[in-house]
C-alpha cells in the first residue's frame, strides 16, 4: 500500500547539516520512493513510499536528529490508473525444498545364520 508520511523535524537546533542528515536518514528507510522538504521554513518532510515503518523512521530522526513528530499519514489511491497484474509467460517457477539438518537413517539388513554353533563375537 502505498503512503504519504508527513514529520515535523527541528532543523534549527545548532547541529551542523541537520537538513542533510535528515533526509538521508528518510531515504534510508526500507520502503521509501521519494522524500522532500516542505512548509515555510522546510521543518517538514514528506515520505513517500510502500509500507513505510512510520515509528521506525520517527525514533530514527529523533535519535539522529532531534525532536520530530508525526503530522500525518495517509494513504495514497490511484484512481485514474488501473493495477497491472503479473503477466504469466507459461513458465513455472521451481521451489526447492529446504535442507533439513536431522540424523541420517541406516538400512540394516539381516543375514541368514546357517551355522547356530559359530561364535556371537566375530
Amino acid at each position: 500500500m502505498k503512503q504519504k508520511v508527513v514529520i515535523r523535524v527541528n532543523l534549527n537546533n545548532g547541529k551542523k547539516n541537520a537538513r542533510t542528515k535528515a533526509l538521508q536518514i528518510a531515504v534510508g528507510v526500507q520502503g521509501v520512493e521519494s522524500v522532500s522538504l516542505q512548509g515555510e521554513d522546510s521543518s517538514q518532510i514528506v515520505v513517500v513510499g510502500n509500507d513505510i515503518d512510520s515509528i521506525h523512521l520517527i525514533s530514527l530522526l529523533r535519535k539522529k536528529v532531534g525532536s520530530a513528530e508525526l503530522m500525518s499519514l495517509a494513504p495514497i489511491s490511484h484512481e485514474g490508473e488501473k493495477q497491472q497484474e503479473p503477466k504469466h509467460y507459461g513458465i513455472q517457477s521451481m521451489v526447492w525444498p529446504a535442507y533439513q539438518a536431522s540424523v541420517p537413517y541406516y538400512y540394516t539388513y539381516d543375514v541368514p545364520d546357517n551355522n547356530q554353533d559359530s561364535c556371537t563375537i566375530m
